[in-house]
């Protein structure tokens, strides 16, 4: 799961207060958890894995585990009015509600954070069932997003206590997603630094690449980005604003139709890119496309690749470079009725970076979707 990194991100003098083993978990909260599993499962290829709700003794919510390799989604629904997770989809739409964190300490992790500044959002809490015990804990982040420490070590239930296998008679093939490889915030304007702040001081992160509006822009819209990475490189978070332009920018849209801060983007790992993405595209996924244009002179900026370019044009598949190797990457259409979060397939030959050289391509195609949305 490991990627290599960027020398500057891992060279750490110091003690790594919190060491962090890769992402658990993402769970979003979404207006009917059953439809949507169902949705991830045909069109991205996950599989069922457990389940909690009704017939698991919960009243206010149900919740389906899907997973593909080392990729775990959870998705929830509210079971009545009221809820705080109705609240949240009223407000926000479907979205990424916790990226959970896989430590080996929960209570340290809590306790690390904590002192450092944090705000709470869960307390350590021992869970337990017959497969034996998790202990969880949790902070804020950006918007309404919190991160949960999870420690498992000591636990061998499909999921975690209170879920229970997840069977049905439907399953559909993978794809090829292999993990995580990062996940990308959008905050309003004037916070990028603020949180880049909380990552560094709170939770020991390293700022490994930053991107200003010179790097993120076109003739109408720009924004800024800064990615912060944990020690180990295994969890990477890059940090968007909006910056001033011309028109509303791409971020600008989504702090609009989300209704305030939260993951615009996650971005998952592949081997075969090309096989992904003619899976995902046969499944009905639909994908930003750049002019055919962009392939005249890609390989005269990228140098040589092992791919043959034709796929790669037919597909939509963009290609970068930097010090370390080059990297493939393609951005899905929101997933959602909002214009606000997406997927990104990558797959990295040597490459640590996210596609700069792509940027300008890509957010002139992002410009071509709001301007039919209307938006830009």
């Amino acid at each position: 799961m490991e990627l290599k990194t960027n020398p500057s991100a891992s060279a750490h003098p110091i003690e790594d207060f919190m060491p962090l083993n890769g992402t658990d978990y993402l769970e979003l909260y979404v207006s009917n958890a059953r439809q949507a599993a169902y949705y991830y499962k045909t069109a991205f290829g996950f599989k069922s894995l457990a389940y909690a709700g009704l017939e698991t003794g919960l009243r206010e919510r149900e919740s389906y585990v899907i997973v593909q390799d080392k990729i775990r989604l959870v998705l929830t629904s509210p079971l009545q009015s009221g809820t705080d997770i109705g609240r949240h989809i009223d407000q926000h739409g479907d979205g990424v509600k916790v990226t959970a964190l896989w430590v080996d300490d929960a209570t340290r992790a809590y306790k690390e954070a904590m002192k450092r500044g944090a705000t709470s959002y869960m307390e350590p809490t021992t869970e337990e069932d017959a497969d034996g015990k998790v202990v969880r804990s949790g902070i804020y982040s950006y918007g309404e997003v919190v991160h949960i420490f999870v420690e498992r070590k000591d636990y061998k239930g499909v999921f975690l206590p209170g879920y229970q296998a997840w069977n049905p008679r439907y399953e559909s093939e993978p794809v090829g997603l292999k993990f995580v490889d990062h996940m990308v915030g959008n905050v309003e304007l004037g916070r990028m630094n603020y949180w880049v702040d909380f990552y560094r001081d709170v939770m020991g992160f390293k700022q490994i690449m930053s991107f200003d509006d010179k790097d993120i822009s076109t003739d109408f819209t720009a924004l800024m980005s800064k990615v912060m990475s944990n020690n180990n490189g295994r969890i990477k978070f890059p940090i968007n604003e909006p910056a001033p332009g011309k028109k509303k920018s791409q971020v600008d849209e989504y702090l609009e139709f989300y209704e305030g801060e939260g993951v615009q983007h996650i971005a998952v790992a592949t081997d075969n890119i090309i096989d992904t993405v003619t899976k995902l595209r046969d499944r009905g996924v639909e994908f930003l496309r750049v002019p055919q244009t962009y392939y005249d002179q890609v390989l005269d900026r990228v140098g040589k690749i092992d791919e043959d370019i034709a796929p790669l044009a037919e597909l939509g598949i963009l290609v970068d470079r930097d010090d370390e190797g080059y990297l493939l990457q393609i951005f899905t259409k929101p997933v959602n009725p909002r214009p606000t979060m997406f997927f990104e397939i990558i797959q990295r030959k040597g490459a640590t970076s996210f596609g700069k050289g792509n940027f300008k391509a890509l957010f002139e195609a992002i410009e071509r979707e709001q301007e039919l949305r209307g938006t830009l």
